[in-house]
């Protein structure tokens, strides 16, 4: 599966930095199928293959950088890799935060 298809890099263009923003919208939805680990992304950095997003799942709930490279080169030890949900629809966080009762 394509983490980062050409629709979705155009998206986070036109979305652009969300810094200024209490609320930003979720652009796209990535998760670990074989363990913890749930990032949602708000930016793209193209020029560094990094995303901004919320992680869920893993040490800390927190918002940090996560490197597209590392997740492309992400095996599990059943050999799965992060999967992007294709059934995620862009979102404001705080519906986000909503679902997930945080």
């Amino acid at each position: 599966m394509e983490l980062l298809t050409d629709t979705l890099r155009k998206r986070f263009q036109e979305i652009g930095r969300q810094d200024n923003t209490s609320d930003p919208i979720v652009i796209a939805k990535f998760f670990n199928p074989s363990g913890a680990g749930t990032w949602f992304a708000t930016e793209y950095y193209p020029e560094d293959q990094v995303f901004y997003c919320y992680v869920t799942g893993l040490f800390e709930d927190e918002w940090g950088y996560t490197s597209l490279i590392e997740m492309k080169a992400y095996k599990s030890q059943f050999g799965l890799g992060i999967e992007r949900d294709i059934c995620f629809q862009e979102q404001r966080f705080s519906k986000i935060k909503e679902i997930h009762g945080e």
